[in-house]
């Protein structure tokens, strides 16, 4: 099989934990996204390997970056696909797989990942993610689960589904076929903010991660950002008394945890686009 990564560095590691970003495939609020922020940002990580951009990317679909400067082409830019690892807090070995889901060449991918986390001792590997619920803000967002096993996904929501996979369900299967533990952590966002950011999932899925695998990864400042972010959406809803009822509609479905309902739904749409225009209002 030809090689779609070249290494940079062969650390000996102690029994690493693989987390996994991959940008394209669903992220309500950018939860994965601003989790994978804060990794990038608060910890010393170093590169492993890096994938091969023009044998997995569609250039077409994600072009680069050129750089002009009066009128001279400077420089041309793109997100690396990269395989990076750290230290927590604990001084624990982490591995993060950060950058784009490929375009091409999934299953090749997928099996030179699981390689490369079983040759570096991966003892599990976690992907990330976030999807629309009709959940209220005004409670902590829960958190499904794709697991290799009844026991990883113990304490988290256990749906029966079948739905499209991004590649990182693909690393997941392929990893648990090798016998290394694997799950997807999904942070459900309520549905009137799916479509921006929202950094209580980055914080719920960086506190599951931390529970699930016994990491000590940084939070940042995702608790003063989720914080300010409920104070805003708190805001624009006690405006509107016919908001502030549906609001409570969705408090009282996850209160006694309903499945769905299709009157939030239509509140959620109707939120949706009042929370849109107030965030654009307070830039």
């Amino acid at each position: 099989m030809t090689s779609l990564y070249s290494m940079i560095a062969e650390p000996d590691l102690e029994s690493p934990v693989l987390i996994m970003v991959l940008k394209g495939w669903i992220d309500a609020g950018l939860g994965a996204d601003g989790a994978a922020e804060v990794l990038a940002a608060e910890l010393d990580h170093r590169t492993v390997a890096r994938f091969d951009a023009d044998a997995l990317l569609d250039w077409r679909a994600r072009r680069p970056t050129m750089r002009l400067v009066e009128g001279v082409n400077t420089q041309l830019t793109w997100e690396e696909t990269e395989l990076s690892w750290a230290k927590d807090a604990s001084g624990n070995d982490v591995l993060l797989l950060l950058g784009n889901e490929p375009d091409h060449a999934w299953l090749a991918f997928s099996e030179q990942v699981v390689d490369l986390s079983l040759d570096l001792g991966a003892r599990l590997v976690v992907g990330l993610g976030a999807f629309p619920s009709p959940v209220p803000h005004t409670r902590p967002p829960l958190l499904a689960a794709s697991a290799s096993s009844e026991e990883l996904a113990q304490g988290l929501l256990q749906n029966t589904v079948e739905v499209p996979s991004g590649v990182q369900g693909m690393i997941e299967r392929r990893a648990a076929l090798r016998e290394l533990p694997a799950i997807g952590l999904w942070a459900q966002v309520p549905h009137y903010v799916a479509a921006m950011p929202y950094p209580a999932a980055s914080l719920a899925l960086l506190q599951g991660v931390n529970r699930i695998a016994s990491l000590d990864l940084p939070l940042g400042d995702l608790p003063v950002q989720a914080e300010a972010s409920r104070g805003r959406i708190d805001d624009l809803i006690r405006q509107n008394p016919e908001h502030t009822a549906m609001l409570h509609q969705l408090e009282e479905q996850a209160d006694h945890q309903a499945t769905s309902s299709e009157l939030s739904a239509t509140s959620g749409d109707e939120l949706a686009a009042e929370l849109e225009r107030f965030l654009r209002e307070q830039g």
